[in-house]
């Protein structure tokens, strides 16, 4: 059967029922149907299924981007859903405020490194940095009285609000993987500094690349 004698059957049956709503919306449909069965004999695909959680919304992960195991790749995605807030604030309880806070001593900044983000964007994608998250989560865990501070940073570009915004998702990004990996989350806070902070100030993609950070800052009691 030929598409044309199709398509000109559905539009007889069309004309015939155009009085009837209900009718010309069941043809259409009709028509839909009818093309995609056209479809697939020339080889085109239609997909249609149900979905068995939100994870499948996801397409395939390049390489690059997968963690070490695949529980912390779950973690890793989960960490884009929020966390609850501390009990507490900076200031209140024996911990002081954010100026209190302060870069890790020597021996631990290799621990403590700063992580970098995309243009944009929020969620870690680089695999040594998620690994080197994973590492501090059992740091942190393993260190009661250590508290932390995480600071959102942004490249120049765009306004000043919108890069708060983003800054602050950056340091709530990392904040929740490090809660989902294990660490306590009443005691890790988060601050966005925007693009007020930059480590460098040059305007090359390169300079810009290193000022898409968070970076730590610890408080030991």
């Amino acid at each position: 059967m030929s598409r044309h004698f199709i398509f000109a059957t559905v539009l007889l049956l069309a004309a015939s029922c155009s009085h009837n709503n209900q009718t010309w919306e069941d043809v259409k449909t009709a028509g839909r149907y009818m093309q995609r069965g056209i479809d697939s004999m020339v080889g085109k695909d239609y997909e249609s299924r149900m979905l068995a959680s939100g994870e499948e919304f996801y397409g395939p992960y390049d390489d690059d981007f997968i963690p070490l195991k695949d529980s912390d790749l779950q973690n890793f995605y989960l960490a884009d859903s929020a966390v609850p807030q501390p009990k507490g604030i900076p200031g209140q309880f024996g911990i002081p405020s954010l100026d209190g806070f302060y870069a890790a001593p020597t021996g631990l900044q290799a621990l403590f490194r700063s992580v970098h983000f995309d243009t944009d964007e929020h969620v870690l994608r680089d695999r040594g940095e998620i690994s080197g998250l994973i590492q501090l989560a059992s740091h942190l865990k393993k260190n009661p009285n250590l508290y932390l501070l995480i600071e959102g940073h942004t490249d120049e570009r765009a306004s000043a609000s919108y890069n708060m915004a983003l800054g602050m998702r950056r340091a709530n990004f990392v904040r929740t993987f490090l809660v989902k990996n294990g660490a306590d989350l009443n005691r890790i806070y988060t601050v966005s500094r925007g693009k007020e902070q930059p480590l460098v100030q040059g305007h090359s993609l390169e300079d810009w690349k290193v000022n898409r950070r968070s970076e730590f800052r610890i408080y030991q009691k």
